[in-house]
């Protein structure tokens, strides 16, 4: 059996458990120190995500945290390479951590002076606001025109039903250069669009139209009823005319 002694080799083989040892102690230290920095950057900033470069005289720290929790560390020295002190990757070399905790302090007496910074930066906002007006009046207006158009086109679309004699149809015209579609179910009104697929819907039965649309829309709304008319003029069947 051949052995060191064979080999010509004399030199002991150190043991570098001892090293990676004091190394993962180091960073569980700094992990939970900076992880108070973490939190207190997420507490400040107000969001799940969120990030903070900060300079010493070693070069920069930034410090990621994800809703409160470190998320990375990262030393950037004025020269060399970065060194994820924290990260959810492999541990840094011994020697890029000892270099980079040699400026840890620096850190954290930058971090103290960006929030001594912040202090007293809100003093003297006023949070006497002036009173929000209410949009009662114009829903109100809104809803009253609407509900004049959706009887309206409730009428049209019984006559349009009784005529065509299907459970579903529309009636369509076009007014002012738009295409104006009411559309029904068995006599009831499903929608009223003006424009195509991708146009506004005037009723629906989701949400309501602004009142700035409502208001550009509403007297045009009454080219629409004298296309019905005409329509009715068009036709045998004795449908019933809308006066406008």
């Amino acid at each position: 059996m051949t052995t060191q002694a064979d080999l010509g080799i004399d030199v002991d083989v150190r043991d570098a458990a001892a090293v990676a040892e004091r190394r993962d102690d180091l960073l569980a230290a700094v992990r939970d120190h900076a992880g108070r920095i973490a939190y207190q950057l997420a507490t400040l900033q107000g969001g799940d995500y969120g990030r903070e470069t900060l300079s010493t005289p070693g070069g920069e720290w930034t410090v990621k945290h994800e809703a409160g929790e470190l998320e990375f560390l990262l030393f950037s020295p004025n020269s060399g390479s970065d060194t994820y002190v924290i990260s959810t990757k492999q541990p840094p070399e011994p020697d890029d951590l000892a270099d980079a905790l040699d400026d840890y302090a620096a850190f954290v007496a930058a971090w103290n002076d960006y929030v001594a910074s912040l202090s007293g930066v809100l003093d003297g906002v006023s949070a006497d606001f002036p009173e929000p007006a209410t949009t009662d009046g114009v829903v109100a207006e809104r809803d009253r025109v609407l509900d004049e158009i959706r009887d309206t086109c409730a009428v049209i679309a019984g006559e349009v039903y009784r005529y065509e004699s299907d459970d579903y149809g529309t009636f369509t015209a076009r007014v002012a250069g738009d295409r104006w579609e009411l559309k029904y179910d068995e006599g009831a009104v499903s929608y009223l669009r003006i424009g195509g697929s991708g146009g506004l819907y005037l009723l629906s039965q989701y949400e309501s139209p602004s009142a700035a649309d409502v208001r550009e829309y509403a007297d045009r709304f009454r080219g629409f009823v004298e296309a019905y008319n005409e329509f009715v003029d068009g036709l045998e069947a004795d449908l019933r005319r809308i006066s406008v």
